[in-house]
C-alpha cells in the first residue's frame, strides 16, 4: 500500500534520477510519448569485463492505463555505464538528470513504434475506446 512520505532533500539532487530516488524514496515516473506512464529503475548486472565487471541501464516498467495497478511490459536502455563496482555504475547512471532519463524513455518508444511519439494520455485513451466520449460504448 502507499504511503506519503516527505521528501528529504539533504539525501541528494532531486533533478537527477538517483537523488530523486533517495530524496523522495520512490522510483521516479514519466509519462511516455505514447500516452503511458512509466516508473524507471537503475538496474546493474555483471559483464565479462574484467577491467569494469559492473554495466547499469534504466529499466522502464510501462503501466495498466486501465483497471488495477499492474505492469504491462517494460524498455530497457543499453548499458549507460560501466565500472569497478556495482555501487559506482548505479552512481554514475544516478548522476544523470531527469530530462536525459525522459529523452532516453521517449527515444525507446520511438523505436518501439514511431507512430505513438506524440501521443497524450488522453488522446491514447480516446483511440483505445474507440470513441470521442470518454470511452462511453454506444
Amino acid at each position: 500500500m502507499a504511503q506519503f512520505r516527505p521528501a528529504d532533500h539533504s539525501k541528494g539532487d532531486a533533478n537527477t534520477i538517483g537523488g530523486y530516488m533517495a530524496v523522495h524514496d520512490r522510483p521516479a515516473a514519466f509519462e511516455g510519448s505514447d500516452g503511458f506512464s512509466y516508473s524507471v529503475e537503475i538496474v546493474v548486472d555483471e559483464t565479462d569485463d574484467a577491467q569494469r565487471p559492473y554495466a547499469a541501464y534504466l529499466l522502464f516498467v510501462k503501466w495498466a492505463r486501465i483497471g488495477a495497478q499492474s505492469p504491462e511490459g517494460h524498455l530497457e536502455t543499453a548499458y549507460l555505464s560501466a565500472a569497478k563496482t556495482p555501487n559506482e555504475a548505479r552512481r554514475q547512471i544516478g548522476a544523470m538528470r531527469l530530462d536525459e532519463v525522459k529523452h532516453a524513455l521517449d527515444a525507446l518508444v520511438s523505436e518501439r513504434s514511431p507512430a505513438a511519439r506524440s501521443r497524450r494520455w488522453w488522446d491514447a485513451m480516446r483511440d483505445d475506446d474507440g470513441e470521442s466520449n470518454g470511452g462511453a460504448q454506444q
